[in-house]
């Protein structure tokens, strides 16, 4: 799995990246200050299952805090886009391109009104940051629009009255966006487009096509950053009333950083999504300034600083991956004695055999059944697997 951070440039796209993965990146005041996408792990935050067996977890990747276990994600932040950016503009293709293999997006804006269109600073409230979401999803739809229709003319005539050829080879021009065959077909159904006759499908039923495949295959959480900022709070609750179909979620990534950061210094106890910290080691004058304004501009108006709920939002909400615990019914320990060491992300309809085959090929090839550690019962190899589930699977050696 791959979350794909986007936006124009200059909103904190790449202080978000650095807040979610405390990577050491560029983070500049100009547009184009990322040039190259940025790779990284951050953690979605779950409720671990060791507290359920009385036990404390050891990961062997991210970390259980208080019951809180973080696993990781990829996630990748790309240079900032601009209007145009379908069509070549400020490299624009190139960045595109950089996230075909993303599975969902979060889309970093500027709500504090902070940035005009080509990404420079502003006075705060003069710009509209509704501009910045529309242009974003336009940007997206062309790109796949442009995609769809590469060769389509000659394409569509060659297909023409040859059974279920226009939905493999759509599925194909597709396929470097993770797009299978099976979501084409439900939604050229769903738009009531002629399989049998694409050669007559509109330019406008191509690009609603086009708007369907993206948002089905590439969904999108807003971040709404820059919450510290006076004019941010009217913003959000506008973008709210006029994108009802988008999640929103209220975000500072500036104070998420500085709180991630000061935890790493030792100066707070501060977990990721918490709505509060506390001081812990000898913090200065101006370090207490900032993470006062931090409680007061931030934590106490949102209750948090919205960068982990939008992890968790992108991952959960929208891609609806589960949390799967391998586990075993009389011990949950590995050989070396780690309690539930490990925690595995699988997409929804995962099986107790997807599970066996997510964990080693050994375990799918002799796969005989599994055990639901909650419960002691055993599951078949079709058995529909559900978030948090602990399963221990049984092999013929």
């Amino acid at each position: 799995m791959l979350i794909g951070v986007v936006g124009k440039a200059n909103v904190g796209k790449s202080t978000f990246f650095k807040s979610i993965t405390l990577a050491d990146i560029l983070i500049a005041n100009y547009p184009f200050a990322t040039i190259d996408p940025n790779k990284g792990f951050a953690f979605v935050r779950i409720d671990c299952v060791d507290k359920e067996f009385n036990q404390q977890c050891n990961p062997r990747f991210g970390s259980c805090v208080n019951h809180q276990r973080f696993v990781p994600v990829e996630v990748m932040d790309v240079a900032g886009l601009v209007p145009g950016a379908h069509l070549g503009k400020g490299m624009g293709l190139t960045f595109l391109d950089d996230l075909r293999q993303a599975d969902a997006f979060v889309h970093v804006v500027d709500m504090a009104g902070s940035t005009n269109e080509k990404g420079e600073p502003v006075e705060p409230g003069s710009y509209d940051p509704a501009h910045d979401i529309r242009f974003l999803e336009i940007e997206l739809d062309m790109w796949v629009y442009g995609i769809i229709t590469k060769g389509w003319e000659k394409l569509s005539r060659a297909l023409q009255q040859e059974k279920g050829a226009v939905v493999k080879a759509l599925a194909k021009q597709l396929s470097g966006l993770n797009i299978s065959e099976g979501l084409v077909e439900s939604l050229v159904k769903q738009l009531k487009l002629d399989p049998l006759l694409p050669a007559a499908w509109t330019e406008e039923q191509i690009k609603e096509l086009a708007v369907v495949i993206r948002k089905k295959s590439k969904p999108m959480v807003i971040a709404a950053n820059k919450m510290d900022l006076p004019t941010a709070k009217a913003n959000v609750e506008r973008m709210k009333k006029l994108f009802p179909d988008l999640i929103i979620i209220p975000v500072s990534a500036e104070a998420e950083l500085t709180l991630r950061q000061a935890s790493k210094a030792g100066l707070i106890d501060y977990l990721p999504g918490d709505k509060t910290f506390t001081l812990k080691g000898n913090v200065n004058p101006k370090q207490k300034e900032a993470l006062d304004y931090i409680h007061k501009t931030v934590l106490d108006v949102w209750g948090s600083t919205g960068v982990q709920q939008t992890l968790n939002t992108a991952v959960f909400d929208l891609l609806h991956f589960m949390a799967i615990f391998p586990g075993g019914v009389n011990r949950l320990a590995d050989k070396d004695g780690n309690i539930l060491p490990d925690c595995f992300l699988l997409p929804p309809g995962s099986t107790a055999y997807d599970f066996a085959a997510k964990i080693h090929t050994d375990l799918a090839t002799h796969f005989v059944a599994a055990m639901d550690v909650k419960t002691k019962r055993k599951i078949g190899r079709e058995t529909l697997l559900k978030h948090r589930d602990v399963v221990e699977i049984l092999t013929s050696k």
